[in-house]
């Protein structure tokens, strides 16, 4: 007993101990284990709270879904990654700003928003959406419409849940606008500032210097210590931050595009089918099923056919083929149909009618063909426009398109117009739906083409391909991170460097397409070698993780590669200011023959703008220049380019200012433009944004 009560202070150390490791423990199993998971649904995390990625996915869509909406392209994973680091922005700026507001209390009321509805000045939004663009005012009438719809819509109507989602984002858009409207009316310009602001700009000065420049000192004979690079690193610290975590690769690729053999091979194919296509007789027919690209037959003036195509066309017969030639990657045969005589553009009119709130394509070509009659009976082209037309924008005008050239349309409509004659009704069916067109108008006249194309892309073959890869996997078998370098000297590859990587980065110099290579720098460890070898486009690469850049201020030897020119310069300044010292001349004429450099003559360089001429900007020089005192002899001073001395000769101060008023206006509104950018970065910064999108794009 007596060993139990001289030791229980001991045991029940222990057990604490051990109870408090073990919940420490549990702890950083629960942690690492999620962040091993990733949480597999936070993309981000903005101030505490998370943004879970099915929202900015949903958002990417929408934002998607607009782009191709405004420019019908398809995307490139270019425009992609751009789309996707747009949403990122919006949904950060949103998340961060709703902090701000809500702990601000700021609000939009019901008085307030209406006004901005349907007030004497709406929102920027309205009058996007409800504006006459000849105007730029607000349609009254339409909004109106809209606002009578809504008020009659059923709870659940698609139509009011748009509308509502559509005023929740002006409100929110008002509240930001009030926001950075309390920030910026706190900013103010005093007198003196544009007093300084205004001699800055306008105040001259007149000088000459004496200038030994940096390279006068060969690299070979400067040695840099650790002192000099941790002396540098310690003077610049602060601009070693970085706000995300960052990868450096390097990489080879093999090439595995098409070769002669393959380029050969293809046009082969295309040759064969040289016969048969001199002798179809139904053109359209077999460029759709024998063309890669089906492109419709349609008339085109001189000028707008590929340049070999368009010198031999337009002085040919009907029937002659030209080709096969290679353009934009394809083999190609070029078959003139038809010739004439067209116009070089026509004024139109049209009703678009919707086949699916018709019943179908018949019936909308039926409804097209009753309003063709009710027209030619004598009802009014534009008072049915007003009425039937689903495109809007040209109903407004009674269905006015304007006058057009030729390519400006689709394919279908161009054919109608411009084969049609003036006043003629026309009927066609487009992707838009179906068109009852009025051809009011045709100007111009010019001979115009109908050229039929085939082509065979110009792709590797498989066997190109194999070889390719296989030179890619021997390479990555006898790699490691020891001996890339070595490696690829030895095989005399073409190594490319990629630096400051993101973890959203979608394309590398040379690769189009590297979001899996990307993936993998990302999970890898500094000096790794990839695992696999990655396919880009007829690409295929091995790569090579070299440094990786955590978020915050990077050490010294991560940033001592990308600082060593600036510290050998360092070096190099304190041997040219000891040679400037040591010269001891009283004159600046005198210091340019003892250190061997010319006096340069400078005038009317202002504080604003310090671009010394034949040199470039010199802040470090032009602002110890204004410091300076006429007819003395400076001592050396370091700046980008070399060492300089100099001596002021004279300054030419500006007329007195007029209207200090003004001046302080001008800064004012600078200030106020980029006060919203920095207010944001601001708020980013103490947000602690945690940006996790590497794991899932």
């Amino acid at each position: 007993m007596s060993f139990l009560r001289e030791r229980m202070g001991m045991i029940l150390v222990i057990v604490i101990a051990v109870a408090l490791l073990a919940f420490i423990a549990g702890e950083v199993i629960h942690f690492g284990g999620s962040l091993l998971r990733g949480d597999a649904n936070t993309i981000g995390v903005v101030a505490g709270e998370k943004i879970p990625y099915a929202d900015f996915n949903k958002k990417v869509e929408q934002n998607t879904d607009q782009y191709r909406q405004q420019y019908g392209a398809n995307l490139s994973p270019q425009i992609t990654s751009y789309i996707q680091e747009n949403t990122w922005n919006q949904l950060l700026s949103q998340a961060i700003l709703k902090k701000e507001l809500d702990r601000l209390s700021l609000v939009v009321g019901t008085a307030e928003t209406q006004d901005m509805i349907s007030g004497k000045n709406p929102d920027q939004q309205i009058i996007q959406a409800f504006g006459d663009p000849q105007t730029g005012q607000v349609d009254r009438v339409k909004l109106n419409n809209v606002l009578n719809n809504i008020k009659a819509a059923k709870e659940g109507d698609p139509m009011k849940s748009q509308w509502n989602a559509f005023v929740a984002q002006m409100i929110e858009s008002k509240k930001a606008q009030k926001y950075v409207s309390l920030v910026t009316n706190g900013l103010y310009v005093n007198s003196l500032e544009a007093q300084d602001d205004y001699e800055a700009k306008n105040k001259l000065v007149n000088f000459k210097y004496v200038a030994l420049a940096y390279a006068s000192i060969p690299d070979s004979k400067v040695t840099i210590t650790d002192g000099d690079y941790s002396d540098f690193y310690n003077e610049h610290k602060a601009s070693f931050k970085t706000d995300q975590e960052l990868r450096n690769i390097e990489y080879v690729t093999f090439n595995g595009a098409a070769s002669k053999a393959d380029s050969a091979a293809v046009k082969a194919q295309v040759e064969k089918m040289l016969p048969d296509f001199k002798a179809s007789t139904n053109d359209s027919l077999y460029v759709q099923v024998n063309s890669e690209t089906k492109t419709p037959l349609v008339y085109q003036k001189k000028g707008a056919l590929e340049p070999a195509v368009d010198s031999v066309m337009f002085s040919a017969a009907k029937g002659f083929v030209y080709g096969p030639y290679l353009s934009n990657g394809s083999y190609k045969l070029a078959k003139l149909v038809d010739s004439r005589v067209g116009p070089d553009s026509v004024k139109a009119s049209h009703i678009l009618i919707n086949p699916a709130t018709e019943g179908g394509v018949e019936k909308a070509l039926a409804k097209a063909d009753s309003l063709k009659k009710l027209i030619v009976a004598g009802k009014s082209f534009a008072d049915l426009a007003t009425i039937y037309s689903i495109d809007k924008q040209s109903a407004e005008k009674g269905g006015d398109l304007g006058t057009f050239g030729r390519g400006t349309m689709v394919p279908v409509f161009d054919e109608a117009v411009f084969n049609g004659t003036k006043g003629e009704y026309k009927i066609v069916t487009s992707q838009f739906g179906v068109h009852l067109i009025k051809i009011v108008d045709q100007k111009g006249s010019s001979k115009v083409a109908k050229i039929a194309i085939v082509d065979k892309p110009l792709i590797p073959s498989k066997e190109t391909q194999s070889a390719a890869y296989n030179k890619a996997q021997a390479f990555l078998a006898s790699v490691s991170g020891g001996n890339f370098d070595a490696e690829v000297k030895k095989e005399k590859l073409q190594l490319t460097p990629a630096n400051d990587v993101s973890g959203i980065t979608a394309s590398l110099p040379g690769l189009e397409s590297a979001r899996d290579l990307v993936r993998w720098a990302f999970k890898a460890e500094s000096g790794d070698v990839s695992d696999q070898v990655f396919t880009s486009g007829d690409q295929y690469v091995v790569a090579h993780l070299t440094t990786i850049k955590p978020e915050g201020t990077l050490p010294l030897e991560v940033v001592k590669p990308q600082i060593e020119a600036a510290v050998r310069n360092k070096v190099k300044a304190k041997q040219l200011l000891e040679k400037i010292q040591s010269a001891s001349a009283s004159s600046i004429d005198q210091l340019g023959q003892k250190v061997g450099a010319p006096v340069v003559p400078v005038q009317n360089i202002v504080f604003a703008n310090p671009v010394i001429p034949g040199v470039g900007a010199e802040y470090s020089l032009v602002g110890s220049i204004f410091g300076s005192q006429p007819n003395k002899l400076s001592k050396g001073v370091e700046g980008q380019n070399g060492v300089y001395a100099y001596v002021v000769e004279s300054f030419v101060k500006p007329a007195a200012l007029a209207n200090t008023v003004r001046e302080k206006q001008q800064i004012g509104q600078n200030l106020t433009q980029r006060a919203s950018g920095q207010l944001l970065n601001a708020l980013k910064d103490k947000a602690n944004v945690k940006d996790y999108r590497a794991k899932f794009l």
